[in-house]
């Protein structure tokens, strides 16, 4: 196997170092640590090291996350030192038990090219972190909303109030280190591990990893103290989330929210808030740490109220994860409790008509309750994406509205039509099948299959019975293919999120002689060979990248991968 630093240098594979420029090399794919995990892909690169996502071989492939330490010293004594605090601080991890941060597994040292690696191995949270989300928004020219803030802040200070009550400091709270678990939306707190909390005899850890040398903490979301000083205490992570607040508000860096000349950030101008909210932040922002909130649960005590501000989706958010941890009879009485701002809250979801009856239905009735109520938030976000999705050949794909003048009803769907809707989804979300991709894929081919029916809005009245019901077939016969074309869990994971770009890297892996003797001409005969025999009539080279596209690329993704690790 071959890989590159950074600067695109080619090395082998069994290297650990760049024999160009000596940058420490990321674990090739198909890489065995231990014996016993499998790195998949690259996750992401910090200042201490890099993040693998892999498969336990030893749990049936069960996927992980590897944290790799790779310290710039060179004298025995100082790997000896980095060792034992990295033991030390992977100690501190395992006993932290909280469902918003990730279990810790396992920490691990492995000799690899004739160096010394330390991994921990935690869970692995499948979502995206805060600053991807936020990229999404500003692509339509958006970010949070004031109301959105204050839920991440209730949601993670809980989080922060327990970590500090283990005694341990964050240091390096930022957008891309949260993550908005796609299982119930959620932040999840990551990338707090060990390796970036160890402070050698003469200060602290420097890395050549990193563009610069660092000290612990991203510039600008950092409060003084930690980066001058290489202290931090408790109000050290509420200065760093609150300024994670302010990114995410104005959608601007740091920098561009704080007058250094002058020492202030600039409120009214750059930022605009709510004179509560903004008297919390900046109270969290002060420049003394003595000045500031000393614990999260003072900042939870002083948060402006939301009630006023919620959305419609936040009631739904607030059922779900209500219903998803007790038992039947309290899922009744939390049902019962939220009916009536259900309803409303289910009218203004951009979901076609006839599933918003379903909505209703199934927060009244437990047994559906407990079976979906999780994808409510999930069909809500992916046929927002529809709109944007092109057709080859075909007009783009409108979203299902009601005619002029026409109000939705309540009228529940029936109890058959309510089971088949919840076993379709439980069965996608089995699969690990992202709803983002899902959804506007079986919507494609449900429309591919009646073109008569474009522009044509799908109603829950009677006689769209049974269009309905073809619909569903459409979805079940695309989770029979989908099963049926054996993709790896990484692959169907990942569905709805390839592009150009990983076909472009998988050319430049052939043409650098990574895949042996495997031509990138062979993946596409490969790929498409399956692919026809999956999707019959599809024109070569004209697939819709983000419904038939994805599949190809996941069926090509396995391809190589299969390469790979022979």
């Amino acid at each position: 196997m071959q890989v590159y630093c950074s600067k695109q240098h080619l090395n082998n594979g069994s290297n650990r170092f760049c024999t160009h420029c000596g940058e420490t090399l990321p674990l090739p794919v198909g890489q065995v640590v231990n014996k016993r995990y499998r790195v998949v892909r690259q996750l992401g690169q910090g200042g201490f090291g890099r993040t693998y996502l892999a498969e336990d071989k030893n749990q049936s492939q069960k996927q992980c996350v590897l944290k790799e330490f790779a310290p710039q010293v060179q004298e025995k004594e100082d790997l000896h030192k980095a060792k034992e605090l990295f033991e030390r601080e992977a100690r501190v991890l395992k006993k932290l038990q909280h469902p918003q941060i990730p279990r810790f597994h396992s920490w691990l040292q492995e000799k690899l090219g004739g160096n010394d690696f330390f991994f921990l191995v935690q869970d692995y949270i499948e979502g995206d972190n805060y600053y991807h989300l936020l990229e999404q928004r500003q692509s339509q020219n958006q970010a949070f909303s004031e109301a959105e803030i204050l839920t991440l802040l209730q949601n993670i200070l809980p989080v922060l109030s327990y970590l500090h009550s283990q005694d341990v400091v964050h240091r390096d709270i930022s957008p891309d280190n949260l993550i908005c678990r796609r299982a119930d939306n959620l932040p999840v707190l990551i990338d707090f591990g060990g390796v970036k909390q160890l402070p050698a005899s003469q200060g602290l850890w420097l890395t050549k990893l990193a563009v610069n040398h660092t000290l612990l903490g991203k510039k600008g979301y950092a409060p003084e103290e930690q980066l001058r000083q290489g202290k931090a205490f408790y109000s050290s992570d509420l200065y760093s989330l609150a300024v994670t607040s302010l990114v995410l508000l104005t959608g601007k860096e740091p920098q561009h929210l704080y007058d250094s000349y002058q020492g202030l950030w600039l409120w009214g101008k750059e930022i605009q808030v709510s004179p509560k909210l903004e008297a919390v932040l900046k109270k969290m922002l002060a420049y003394k740490p003595s000045d500031r909130y000393q614990n999260a649960g003072q900042v939870l005590k002083d948060l402006p109220s939301q009630v006023s501000a919620k959305s419609a989706n936040s009631y739904v958010t607030k059922i779900k994860t209500m219903v998803a941890a007790p038992g039947v009879k309290r899922s009744q009485a939390i049902a019962s409790k939220f009916h009536h701002r259900t309803q409303v809250a289910v009218q203004k979801l951009p979901m076609p008509v006839w599933l918003r009856p379903f909505a209703v239905s199934m927060i009244t009735t437990s047994v559906i309750v407990l079976t979906v109520v999780g994808t409510l938030s999930l069909v809500n976000a992916a046929w927002r994406g529809i709109t944007s999705i092109s057709l080859p050949s075909l007009p783009e794909i409108s979203l299902p509205k009601f005619p002029e003048g026409e109000k939705p009803t309540a009228k529940p769907v029936s109890d058959k039509a309510a089971n088949r809707i919840a076993q379709i989804l439980n069965r996608r979300q089995q699969l690990e099948i992202p709803e983002r991709f899902f959804i506007p894929m079986a919507d494609n081919l449900f429309y591919t299959k009646k073109p008569e029916l474009q522009g044509r809005s799908l109603t829950a009245r009677p006689e769209d019975a049974a269009l309905r019901d073809e619909w569903y077939g459409v979805a079940e016969d695309l989770l029979k293919k989908l099963e049926q074309a054996n993709l790896s869990t990484a692959s169907r994971r990942k569905l709805g999120n390839y592009s150009q770009r990983d076909f472009d890297r998988w050319r430049q892996q052939a043409q650098a002689g990574q895949f042996g003797k495997y031509t990138i001409a062979q993946l596409n005969k490969d790929t498409y060979a399956k692919f026809d025999r999956l999707f019959p009539g599809q024109q070569r080279g004209q697939l819709n990248q983000q419904t038939y596209g994805q599949i190809w690329y996941a069926i090509a993704a396995d391809q190589v991968s299969k390469v790979q690790s022979n």
